[in-house]
C-alpha cells in the first residue's frame, strides 16, 4: 500500500456537441450539476435495507432500531470499518474558533471510543491552515494517538500554500505517485486518493496525468468491485460560485460508470450533504475546526461564528462500514457534542 503512515511510529464524459464552459463543464451539466444541492443525509445499509437518519439524532427508524444500532448490524466476520476526519485546520488562529488543536484531540478522542478499532483512519485534507512545517509536524503528531494501524491522507488548498504542496508530501506523500494520490486494496473494496487542491483557479482541479492514473489503475478491476474515492474538493458541482466542485472531475466519474458500486468522500465544504446520482453516492464530511455557511447563504465561504455550545454540534467525524457481499456502504455522521 502507498501514501501512509504507520499511526504509532509516525514512519510514513462530457456531453457531444456541446461546448465547454471555462471551467471544462458543458452549461447543461454545470446547470445540472449545481442543483444537487440539498438537505445532508446519513445513509446506513444492513441486511440489505437502506435505512436514514439525521446525524447525530437518537431517532429510531422505521425499523426500530436508533442509527448507531443500524450502523453496528453491518459489524461482523470480513468488516471493513474505517473514519473519516477532515479540515482539522492546525495553525488556525480566530474567533471561529480559539483552539482548533483542542477540538482536533476530542475528534481524536472520539474516534479512540467508537467500541471498535478502525481498519484505516482517512484525514480528508486541509490538515493545517497555512502549510507551515511546525503545524505539519504538529498534526502528524496528534494524529499517532489515533488507535489505528494506518492514517491516509490527502492534501487540501490549506496544505500547498506557497509552495504546490511540497511540505505536505514531505510530511505525508511517502510512497504516492505525482502530486501526491495513490490507491490501494483492502476488504474486497478498491480506494483511490486523489489530489485536486493544486493548479487551483477557481474550481479543483485533477489533470492530465492523474486522470490517466485512474484510467490504468481501474482498467483490471471487475465491474462489481465496490469503489471508494477520496478527494479534498467535492467531485460534483456542489456549488461552483464558491469553487465547491471540480473542474474535470466528469472524466473521472465517466471513468467510474461501469462500477455497480462507488462512493466519493470528500472535505473543503465543512458541512454535511450526500447526493446520489445512479451508482455514485457522494459524500461531503464536516469539519473538526469551524463551519462554514451553506451555500448561497453568506458573501463568501468565511469561517463562521457561532455560541461556544453550538460550535461542537457543528463539527464531527465520520465512522464508514462495509460488510463483504453488500452492495454499498454504510456511513455514519457523528458530532462532536
Amino acid at each position: 500500500m502507498t501514501g501512509y503512515y504507520d499511526s504509532h511510529d509516525g514512519a510514513p464524459a462530457d456531453n457531444a456537441g456541446e461546448p465547454d464552459t471555462e471551467h471544462g463543464m458543458t452549461r447543461r451539466q454545470l446547470m445540472r450539476h449545481a442543483g444537487w444541492f440539498g438537505g445532508a443525509v446519513v445513509l446506513t445499509v444492513a441486511a440489505g435495507e437502506v435505512m436514514s437518519h439525521i446525524a447525530g439524532s437518537q431517532d429510531t427508524n422505521a425499523g426500530g432500531a436508533t442509527g448507531a444500532a443500524a450502523a453496528a448490524a453491518v459489524v461482523g466476520s470480513g468488516t471493513l470499518r474505517f473514519v473519516q476526519v477532515s479540515d482539522s485546520h492546525i495553525g488556525f488562529q480566530g474567533p471561529a474558533n480559539t483552539n482548533v488543536a483542542g477540538s482536533f484531540a476530542e475528534a481524536i478522542r472520539q474516534v479512540n471510543s467508537l467500541g471498535f478499532r478502525p481498519d484505516f483512519v482517512m484525514h480528508s485534507g486541509d490538515l493545517t491552515h497555512l502549510s507551515m512545517a511546525g503545524q505539519f509536524d504538529q498534526v502528524k503528531q496528534m494524529m499517532t494517538g489515533m488507535r489505528t494501524d494506518r492514517v491516509f491522507t490527502v492534501p487540501g488548498e490549506h496544505d500547498s500554500i506557497g509552495d504546490a504542496g511540497r511540505a505536505y508530501r514531505r510530511t505525508f506523500g511517502m510512497g504516492t505517485l505525482g502530486d501526491g494520490w495513490y490507491s490501494f486494496d483492502t476488504h474486497g473494496v478498491h480506494f483511490i486518493a486523489l489530489v485536486n487542491t493544486l493548479s487551483l483557479e477557481k474550481l479543483g482541479h485533477l489533470g492530465t496525468d492523474q486522470i490517466d492514473f485512474v484510467r490504468k489503475d481501474l482498467a483490471g478491476l471487475s465491474s462489481d468491485t465496490p469503489i471508494v474515492v477520496f478527494s479534498h474538493i467535492p467531485l460534483f458541482a456542489m456549488y461552483p460560485k464558491w469553487g465547491w466542485s471540480t473542474d474535470d472531475a466528469l472524466k473521472v466519474i465517466a471513468l467510474l460508470r461501469r462500477f455497480s458500486s462507488v462512493t466519493c468522500l470528500n472535505g473543503h465544504v465543512h458541512q454535511l450533504f450526500t447526493k446520489t446520482d445512479g451508482n455514485i453516492t457522494f459524500h461531503s464530511a464536516t469539519t473538526t475546526a469551524y463551519p462554514l455557511p451553506k451555500p448561497g447563504r453568506a458573501p463568501a465561504p468565511t469561517p463562521q461564528v457561532v455560541p461556544a455550545r453550538q460550535l461542537h454540534a457543528a463539527l464531527g467525524i465520520r465512522s464508514v462500514g462495509y460488510r463483504q457481499g453488500d452492495r454499498e456502504l454504510a456511513v455514519k455522521d457523528q458530532r462532536l457534542a
